[in-house]
């Protein structure tokens, strides 16, 4: 019987994807990991729902490319909102949130501080308290809001019953999220 292998754990900023096959999700990223300005580290595997901004723990193996070097194969990964003003204001200014940009970014974040995640997913109607949104774009992004965070959801549901992230994304593609009993 083998012994479970431990998965090395990295912590970065999702700067840029570089491919994605949208039937398996297998991904080639370059992760922020706050090393350096010009140092991002290449991570491959299956990313379903990650978005370029997104601060993510990502669990998996080190290894090297003949071709392209040293690279991260991701087996699972989570998503970890950011803490401080400055990381909550790039997250949204990401453009992941659909009807916020790094404008509205700034201005929701001016507003709100480090309260901002919170105000989105409790209070989302406060975000007219921003000059500049109304109840239009308001909905907008509490509707993204909530689109995201189901993807999310259901992501981590099944990776946390053991199913690897290939499988999720698969899962996910044929069922979306209508969901019973996740």
């Amino acid at each position: 019987m083998r012994c479970p292998v431990q998965l090395a754990q990295v912590e970065g900023v999702l700067e840029r994807i570089t491919y994605a096959n949208e039937e398996t999700g297998y991904t080639v990223a370059r992760v922020d990991t706050g090393r350096g300005a010009n140092d991002l580290l290449t991570v491959v595997g299956a990313l379903l729902g990650a978005q370029v901004g997104e601060s993510l723990r990502l669990f998996g193996r080190w290894g090297s490319h003949p071709q392209y070097g040293r690279q991260f194969t991701v087996e699972n990964y989570t998503t970890v909102l950011p803490a401080t003003v400055q990381g909550i204001q790039r997250y949204l200014g990401s453009g992941l949130i659909k009807g916020i940009g790094p404008r509205f970014a700034e201005r929701i974040v001016e507003r709100f501080g480090v309260e901002t995640l919170e105000v989105i997913e409790n209070e989302p109607k406060r975000l007219i308290e921003v000059p500049g949104l109304g109840p239009k774009r308001t909905k907008m992004i509490a509707k993204a809001w909530e689109e995201q965070k189901s993807i999310k959801e259901v992501m981590v549901f099944l990776q946390g019953v053991q199913v690897s992230t290939s499988l999720a994304v698969r899962i996910y593609k044929q069922y979306g999220t209508a969901r019973s009993g996740w």
